[in-house]
């Protein structure tokens, strides 16, 4: 990577995805570049006739005073100046408040299509990395992105462009003055937005990556105070947080100088063009070929373009920062489970659906062991299974198959007597549903948790939902209702609560295979004698996979059971698979 043209191909594949994203609302990001364009034009415009009405009104005052008949028109460049500088104010006011509303809808954009990607990743990628690590991507790496139109590409632009246009108007009373100016811009603008980029991307790149450690560490020690501090640690891990302190903290300087330098460079670049654009128009002036307001003008036209130039070093200085968030969300894109292909969008006959696993074999990353080793079962349409087995034995690994969360390393898995991989992701999501140990809640209203299995379902259904489950009484109690807020994770209801609302939501839900991980985990004893005979009649006519720790003596025993099969280490246990009840 050390090819210039190789790193160029490297940084446009990166951004690539995203820029295509931008060019969806090309429209309002042209919108955004007229209104810069129009401030930058308007401020060369204020600056450039200003100079030239102030030295033609002093010359013609010395002629008059010299006795010497001279006259000048002051309305039409007294109304020039007038009308670019109300132009640049509510140009200004308006592309600020434009492009920045492009932007925050360029973030959500943005948002939409990480959140979408996030949804697809498969369970491996998603345990490889803590919830704090995800919503960092969500937010600090997406906030990094939204400087590639605002900071970056708009203002390169709109200067590249005003350098130009500068250079031409220039070369129209003075060829070489315009051709200097133009080449002399043209050189800072390339090291401006190259040199600077190529200065600070290493350093801006390794930001992202600290700044994420660093939340990480936090979130780790202020999650794992106890712990550390029973066990002597705390000191250690605050000091590990203080090192990536100081790392940051050191490379943060560094681009700070190296912005420093670009703005030096734009001051130093700007003054020496002027100057050079004054040398080259007095010249002309001596020799009869601009007037005395042309030659003060054409300096001052180019001081304008500081405006144009001055915030590029420190957004290109900072280019490796949003290289670096471009690199780490793209990779994110490896582990999205892919689709059934268009032509397999059918699905199976409607029912309860048969289950077929043919020695399947699932071993995830880094993992002593296969998780699932050559494992085969099958359960027909309508019945029950109760899968037994000890922590770590595969169970969870078989639910994540079934809900196509996970891919196996080897064998076959059928739904319904159709390839679990041909199903259409709507049709699996609506036919096949899970309560397991985890449970999932948004920080929002009990409604809203419940319409996330049926979004048209009725307050009745609803109501009937929560009945189910012994929770309705409690809903009517609270002075909400069903618009009370669960709280982030559900954090203001009880675990029993949380599970009742969970199956709830799979019961608004009525899929045709249910699968069940210990579904009366953390309930009193009466509440499981309420639930237990609606479950029961519930399950009638549908394939169910109860997934438990015990066959016999457990804390739940599964109502109706067809089959019992344990597990241990990934295989079935020959002594007790295939028994039937």
């Amino acid at each position: 990577m050390n090819d210039p043209v190789q790193r160029s191909r490297g940084l446009w594949g990166e951004l690539a995805p995203w820029l295509s994203l931008l060019a969806r609302r090309r429209g309002r990001l042209a919108g955004g570049v007229g209104l810069m364009a129009l401030t930058l034009v308007s401020a060369i415009g204020l600056l450039a006739l200003s100079g030239w009405f102030i030295t033609a009104t002093g010359l013609t005052g010395i002629l008059l005073a010299a006795g010497v008949s001279a006259r000048l028109g002051i309305y039409l460049p007294g109304g020039g100046i007038r009308a670019f500088a109300v132009t640049r104010t509510v140009a200004r006011y308006l592309e600020r408040l434009y492009n920045h509303d492009t932007v925050l809808r360029l973030l959500a954009d943005l948002r939409g299509r990480l959140f979408g990607v996030i949804a697809g990743l498969d369970a491996h990628t998603l345990r490889a990395r803590r919830a704090s690590d995800w919503l960092n991507r969500l937010t600090a790496d997406i906030d990094t992105l939204d400087s590639l139109f605002l900071r970056l590409l708009a203002p390169a632009g709109v200067a590249l462009l005003a350098i130009i246009g500068l250079a031409g108007f220039l070369a129209l009373w003075a060829p070489v003055a315009g051709l200097a100016v133009g080449g002399l811009l043209l050189a800072g603008w390339g090291w401006l937005v190259v040199g600077q980029a190529c200065l600070g991307m290493a350093v801006s790149r390794r930001q992202v990556g600290l700044r994420e450690a660093l939340r990480g560490r936090v979130v780790e020690q202020l999650q794992g105070m106890a712990e550390l501090e029973a066990y002597g640690a705390l000191e250690h891990h605050r000091r590990g947080i203080e090192a990536l302190e100081a790392e940051l903290y050191r490379d943060q300087r560094r681009l700070g100088t190296w912005v420093a330098l670009g703005n030096a460079a734009v001051t130093l670049l700007v003054g020496a063009t002027a100057l050079t654009a004054l040398w080259l128009a007095a010249s002309a002036w001596q020799a009869g070929l601009l007037s005395g307001p042309l030659v003060v003008m054409m300096p001052l036209a180019v001081l304008a373009m500081n405006e144009a130039l001055v915030g590029l070093p420190a957004a290109f200085t900072w280019l490796g920062a949003t290289r670096g968030a471009a690199q780490r969300l793209n990779g994110l894109r490896e582990g999205v489970r892919q689709d059934a292909p268009a032509a397999q969008d059918r699905a199976a006959a409607p029912g309860a659906l048969a289950v077929r696993l043919e020695n399947v074999s699932l071993h995830y990353p880094q993992a002593p062991m296969a998780a699932l080793d050559g494992l085969s079962l099958r359960l027909a349409a309508g019945e029950r299974l109760a899968l037994a087995g000890a922590s770590g034995a595969g169970k969870s690994s078989v639910a994540g198959l079934l809900l196509r969360q996970l891919a196996p390393g080897r064998g076959e898995i059928s739904l319904g007597g159709m390839a679990l991989a041909d199903w259409p992701e709507a049709s699996l999501r609506r036919r096949v549903a899970a309560l397991t140990q985890h449970i999932d809640l948004l920080d929002d209203s009990l409604a809203a948790n419940l319409r996330l299995a049926r979004p048209e379902a009725e307050e009745d259904a609803l109501w009937a939902a929560l009945a189910w489950v012994e929770l309705a009484d409690w809903a009517r109690a609270l002075p909400g209702g069903l618009a009370t807020r669960v709280g982030e994770g559900g954090r203001r209801l009880s675990g029993g609560q949380a599970r009742r609302l969970a199956l709830a939501r799979l019961h608004l839900l009525d899929p045709d295979l249910v699968l069940l991980d210990e579904p009366f985990a953390g309930l009193d004893a009466a509440t499981v004698a309420k639930l237990r005979p609606r479950l029961d009649a519930w399950l009638k006519g549908r394939s169910t996979l109860f997934l438990v720790h015990q066959l016999d003596g457990g804390n739940f025993d599964p109502p109706g059971i067809d089959y019992r099969l344990t597990l241990v280490e990934g295989r079935l246990d020959d002594d007790i698979s295939g028994l039937n009840t």
